[in-house]
């Protein structure tokens, strides 16, 4: 009798339907092909993910970018004129307030779950960066200093006010 493990073949289908054909698999006809719904939420969380890529790829490229108030880039940068930014280069559009940017997403995470890309609130919200992954993020942080990636622990990490991921 053949191998016990299953030896599949995958094809995708227009409608997230995926055609398996597995005729290895016991109790199975030979050559028989079984259709199996994709997770749709599986597709977004890889989108997102590639999104989120590429806006924390931006971000960092802005590294050494004045801060100006009120600044949305290319050559300077207020915090959520950094984040918009970014994330529109990703081809996520996000409003230009940082308290506007946590109420129009949706999806809320915690201090524990957070991804590279994630947006991170402190100061009651008035102030957002972009996590970059390893306890780190990129921010533009205020009048007199450019964007930097810093260590998210102390002040930040006493300061934190919450967490978003666009894109998702």
């Amino acid at each position: 009798m053949g191998s016990t493990r299953a030896q599949a073949q995958v094809q995708a289908t227009s409608n997230s339907t995926t055609a398996v054909s597995a005729p290895a698999v016991r109790g199975s006809a030979a050559g028989a092909t079984a259709y199996v719904k994709v997770s749709a939420k599986m597709a977004r969380a890889a989108r997102q993910k590639a999104r989120a890529a590429k806006a924390v790829s931006t971000a960092r490229k802005q590294i050494g970018d004045p801060y100006r108030w009120g600044a949305t880039g290319p050559g300077s940068f207020d915090c959520s004129g950094l984040v918009q930014y970014s994330w529109r280069s990703a081809g996520v559009r996000l409003p230009r307030i940082s308290h506007s940017q946590y109420r129009a997403v949706r999806k809320k995470v915690s201090w524990r779950s957070l991804r590279p890309g994630d947006l991170l609130f402190f100061r009651g919200k008035g102030h957002v960066g972009i996590y970059v992954g390893k306890g780190r993020m990129v921010h533009s942080p205020s009048s007199g200093k450019t964007v930097r990636i810093v260590r998210l622990k102390g002040y930040y990490r006493s300061s934190f006010a919450g967490a978003v991921r666009p894109g998702a």
